[in-house]
């Protein structure tokens, strides 16, 4: 968390560096990458046994100029058991692939500000791989559920055709995690419930948009060609 915070500084000084020399940006399609930290909630033996390693997520967008957003992409998070808090030694992680679309709000409130607003929703396959699993002929437990994930992003321009952001997402996965997904024959004392209940993290991170407007950055003072 401590080196993903020091990114985060970094990324931002750099953009307040190019604050004062920025234009207004006419946005419409866009290249966006995201890059966080994801930290389980929501269903008790996912929030206490999965500790969150990545989550990467490029995408395609469109702006109108009312500011109406609508993309898609993909997006992959890794989670890492974590051994402190399981009663038996269990390595391995959950890999999650997910493909989206998104419908939002992105403006520019000045020249060099702004917001990403939106929520991304789809489709998400897990996919459980233990060396439990793999002790009882088992290569991988597999799940597919609906994906739904409301996110913020505060935008900073770097150049007249890209930012750099913060990024602030909340993920829902329509499954419940149970701890024989990796192998453990026990519910670890956690109730019915508890185990029901859908798995969900949040990510916080950093992003970059590419801007495709034909504009051109050919000096520090942005002039177009």
């Amino acid at each position: 968390m401590k080196k993903l915070m020091l990114i985060l500084f970094v990324v931002m000084s750099v953009c307040i560096h190019f604050k004062s020399s920025a234009q207004d940006m006419e946005i419409d399609d866009s290249f966006v990458f995201e890059l966080g930290l994801p930290n389980g909630f929501g269903n008790a033996p996912f929030r206490n046994i999965m500790q969150g390693v990545i989550y990467v997520s490029p995408m395609y967008q469109y702006t109108l100029r009312s500011g109406l957003m609508f993309g898609a992409g993909i997006h992959y998070s890794y989670f890492n058991i974590n051994q402190f808090r399981i009663n038996q030694k269990v390595s391995g992680g959950m890999h999650n692939g997910a493909a989206f679309i998104k419908l939002g709000h992105e403006k520019f409130w000045t020249p060099s500000l702004a917001t990403d607003i939106g929520v991304k929703a789809g489709i998400v396959q897990s996919a459980f791989v233990t060396d439990t699993l793999k002790s009882m002929g088992i290569t991988y437990n597999a799940k597919q559920a609906a994906y739904i994930e409301p996110n913020l992003g505060i935008c900073l321009a770097a150049d007249v055709n890209a930012s750099f952001r913060l990024t602030i997402g909340y993920a829902f996965y329509g499954f419940g995690y149970k701890p024989w997904d990796i192998g453990i024959n026990s519910d670890l004392g956690h109730s019915t419930a508890e185990l029901n209940k859908p798995s969900s993290y949040l990510i916080i991170g950093f992003g970059y948009s590419r801007y495709f407007n034909g504009k051109k950055s050919t000096n520090s003072g942005w002039d177009e060609e």
